[in-house]
């Protein structure tokens, strides 16, 4: 049984969902830096509002400019099929900084309906009931 509480504890440590990224960005929760670590031509499809653009590729030499130390990060990348998100946050741990994976990445933050934005500026899609309830802000889990 330890080790299963242990290994629980350390994913809800590690791992966080849209839902709860979502909430703590509208709550305005202090130092948390939200990262798009996809490249260029994925940034600009559309992104979340707030995040900041920092490709896996150049968080070690950029980070420290763009991210404040003490910061906590969470990562985010396409979707569950992409380990993007992964690799970052393992980019960011490796400097030090209090880092987490958002579930289901990009994909699941505009399936829940979430407001994205594009070169074009804003845009919403409705919820994916198979994603998200149609009309609840989260699934009560």
């Amino acid at each position: 049984m330890t080790n299963a509480i242990e290994h629980f504890t350390a994913r809800l440590t590690f791992e966080t969902d849209v839902s709860d990224v979502h909430a703590a960005m509208t709550a305005g929760a202090a130092g948390l830096v939200v990262v798009d670590s996809r490249g260029a031509q994925a940034w600009a499809q559309g992104h979340i509002p707030g995040a900041v653009h920092l490709p896996t590729a150049d968080i070690a030499v950029r980070a420290a400019e763009l991210i404040p130390a003490g910061s906590g990060v969470v990562t985010y990348c396409w979707g569950p099929g992409c380990n993007g998100a992964t690799r970052a946050a393992l980019e960011f741990a490796k400097l030090g900084y209090q880092v987490r994976e958002m579930l289901g990445g990009y994909e699941y933050w505009v399936r829940e309906g979430l407001e994205f934005a594009t070169p074009a500026g804003p845009q919403r899609r409705p919820a994916d009931e198979l994603t998200a309830p149609r009309r609840a802000v989260s699934c009560d889990c």
